[in-house]
């Protein structure tokens, strides 16, 4: 991941993430930036929150989870090596971590908690607060290559490949929509409910969006996508690639379609229509 600019700047869904029931499930790491609203529960490998973020499910880290001052979980978070947790945090169900706890004043915890390592009560600096700081300074410095490694060690994985799931301050992420004020980055092999709203939208291969897409900018839709619902620009351009299904409308200032891509409803553009010849499938 390149940290030349903050990565909390766009909304980041990474390969193979999914909507499971009342779930947002991903392989890798989950990051939120402030004041954000996910209204599902989150499972994923290490699980951070920056301040005032809201849960409206429950939290499983398979590594370590932090949840800074102010956070709000409905239901139980459950934490497969240590957890962090800031002043003020409210979790509505249980807390379970099996290794060591450190919490701060005034946590609420309902139904309970169970820590098998130490318990430490104090009030450190919240930890996406210091990460940030930390790495504008290195950038700031020049040193791009040790704030690259800082980050790969903060978000240590087993699968190197494996990007993390990265929500911007601010937003709000539920089955009826995902809104964000910032460009919105879906990978590959996806499957997700709700409305995207962002200020521009890219849609990696092979996703099923049960929803519609909305920018301000431009729209990019993957080979081999579904888009169960309308895209639609303002003034930005609208990309369908090969094999990519928009089952709905499309409502755009440009428009460009390769060969097999197929639009259910309407077509409005307000400008120019191109259509792009598959040069590849030609030649086979």
């Amino acid at each position: 991941m390149s940290l030349r600019s903050n990565p909390l700047d766009e909304l980041s869904i990474p390969d193979g993430t999914t909507v499971e029931e009342h779930d947002l499930v991903t392989g890798g790491d989950v990051v939120v930036g402030g004041r954000s609203t996910v209204e599902f529960g989150v499972r994923g490998r290490n699980v951070l929150a920056g301040e005032g973020v809201r849960f409206g499910g429950d939290i499983e880290a398979e590594a370590d989870c932090r949840l800074d001052m102010w956070c709000d979980v409905a239901g139980n978070v459950l934490v497969g090596r240590d957890a962090y947790l800031g002043e003020r945090v409210h979790v509505g169900g249980q807390l379970m971590v099996s290794g060591d706890l450190d919490i701060g004043d005034d946590v609420d915890i309902e139904e309970g908690f169970e820590a098998n390592g130490w318990i430490v009560i104090r009030n450190p600096m919240p930890t996406i607060v210091f990460l940030f700081i930390y790495l504008s300074q290195l950038l700031r410095l020049g040193e791009e290559e040790a704030a690259e490694e800082l980050f790969g060690e903060f978000a240590e994985s087993e699968d190197p490949d494996q990007d993390p799931l990265l929500v911007p301050r601010n937003a709000t992420v539920s089955d009826d929509a995902w809104r964000v004020s910032t460009p919105a980055r879906i990978g590959d092999d996806c499957r997700l409910h709700g409305n995207v709203r962002a200020e521009s939208i890219t849609v990696g291969e092979e996703n099923n969006v049960f929803g519609s897409l909305r920018a301000r900018e431009d729209i990019l839709i993957g080979s081999g996508t579904r888009i169960h619902g309308d895209v639609t620009t303002r003034n930005g351009t609208v990309a369908i690639a090969d094999d990519a299904r928009v089952l709905g409308d499309v409502s755009c200032g440009d428009l460009e379609l390769e060969s097999g891509a197929t639009v259910d409803g309407s077509m409005r553009a307000s400008g120019q229509v191109e259509l792009k010849q598959d040069v590849s499938r030609d030649q086979e």
